[in-house]
């Protein structure tokens, strides 16, 4: 049996990558929009989203979005 789409957690990972795509800044209305249209917390977002970027069905769905959350999360960590 396949699935349609790939859940990362409780979220489809394509339905976070196109959320990053039209939200790129972290910012305040950033945050409140992913509270009220994702229902969950910025910090599970970030959890969920860099799941996301290194899936096979969040890389397929938006590699430029994809590859830019995954060199964030590189820069940040150094």
């Amino acid at each position: 049996m396949s699935v349609p789409h790939a859940r990362v957690g409780v979220m489809r990972a394509d339905k976070l990558i196109a959320f990053e795509t039209r939200w790129p800044q972290h910012n305040g209305t950033k945050e409140l929009t992913i509270r009220a249209e994702l229902g969950i917390t910025p910090a599970r977002y970030y959890q969920l989203l860099g799941r996301a970027a290194v899936s096979r069905e969040g890389i397929a769905f938006d590699p430029l979005t994809a590859r830019r959350v995954r060199e964030r999360a590189l820069h940040a960590s150094r």
